[in-house]
């Protein structure tokens, strides 16, 4: 089984120039929780949550169609590819605490969005599954719940990146 098989392929978007109330009316209209910034060639600039979009109005007092996405989105995008098999989704899941992970092209284009829901989802089909079985997403889940550790600033900028699970752009 690969990425492919499990994840969402109709994805709403948003552009780093969009006001956040755009943003907050895709997730609304469409029951998610975040949604995948990208540039005008289709490839992935970031992603941006409902709690970004929650967290920046409240802390700059403003109103959602008062800021723009790029100033609230994540810029550090985990991500992983059609062929990738379950056990990189949730590994890549667990060490980045994610719930989502955009899926791209070699380019960086936006193919899908792989969610914890999606591998639960191949999980109830398939529950004797070694690839997507219960156990995997129990795992996944307790892993992207725990709390962060609060991490300084140096810490944060000297956090090592995976070359691979980075988008490029």
């Amino acid at each position: 089984m690969k990425t492919e098989h499990i994840m969402t392929r109709e994805v709403q978007t948003v552009g780093p120039e969009e006001r956040l109330g755009r943003a907050a009316q895709l997730m609304w209209e469409n029951d998610c929780g975040c949604v995948p910034v990208v540039d005008a060639e289709g490839r992935v600039q970031g992603m941006i949550t409902d709690r970004d979009i929650c967290m920046a109005t409240w802390t700059q007092g403003r109103a959602p169609n008062e800021l723009l996405v790029r100033n609230a989105m994540s810029d550090h995008v985990v991500s992983c590819s059609l062929s990738d098999p379950p056990a990189r989704v949730h590994r890549l899941m667990q060490e980045h605490q994610v719930r989502r992970l955009p899926v791209i092209d070699e380019r960086g284009a936006l193919l899908g969005l792989v969610s914890l829901c999606d591998l639960a989802s191949a999980a109830q089909r398939e529950p004797n599954s070694r690839e997507v079985g219960r156990d995997g997403v129990a795992v996944t889940l307790a892993a992207v719940a725990r709390p962060r550790a609060r991490l300084t600033r140096l810490e944060v900028e000297s956090v090592p990146v995976e070359p691979r699970a980075v988008a490029h752009f």
